[in-house]
């Protein structure tokens, strides 16, 4: 029998993803749905959370999850407490942005504490060594906490429009690789 194709939905962080950055251009090129908040600017764990379950809801097929800093923050909070991560198939995890630190906890204070439980599916999350949201060992505490694969992305900024990944094709060479394996 031949798996569905999944509904990525893509998640991005904190102010949004401009046209630039590699989310952005992964919708445009392969069809990939923005999960849309309300508010990008004075972002609300709760808020984020109800939206991100109403777009799992109404999901055709199984869903893959393409998280970017605040995003990865949003994939755990969401995965703690939804009854339907069952339908997630797989998250790829993308430079988690960390509320925590002590620049940004003012902006982002209903994001602490940083939510720290298993994921219940698939995952991977790539950080980098050079990431001034957060830190390369925090990166790897996040994914050791949420059971994630952990890929050393190198020295690659926030792994975003700024980093000039263009449409990186390497990171969607291993979304797709993360997905064969998750179905």
């Amino acid at each position: 029998m031949v798996s569905p194709v999944p509904t990525v939905l893509i998640l991005p962080g904190w102010q949004n993803s401009g046209d630039a950055h590699w989310q952005s251009r992964w919708e445009a090129l392969y069809g990939y749905t923005r999960v849309q908040q309300h508010d990008w600017m004075q972002p609300l764990r709760g808020d984020w959370m109800a939206q991100l379950e109403e777009y799992v809801l109404a999901a055709p097929t199984p869903v893959v999850l393409v998280a970017h800093s605040l995003g990865c923050m949003l994939t755990a909070a969401w995965a703690e407490h939804s009854q339907n991560t069952h339908k997630v198939q797989a998250a790829f995890l993308v430079a988690p942005g960390d509320p925590e630190r002590e620049e940004l906890r003012a902006a982002l204070k209903s994001w602490s504490p940083v939510v720290k439980q298993r994921l219940p599916f698939t995952s991977q999350l790539f950080g980098s060594t050079n990431d001034p949201y957060c830190s390369f060992a925090r990166a790897q505490e996040f994914a050791t906490a949420w059971g994630a694969e952990f890929v050393d992305y190198g020295a690659c900024g926030h792994i975003n429009g700024e980093s000039g990944l263009g449409d990186w094709p390497d990171g969607h060479d291993r979304l797709q690789a993360l997905i064969a394996r998750a179905i």
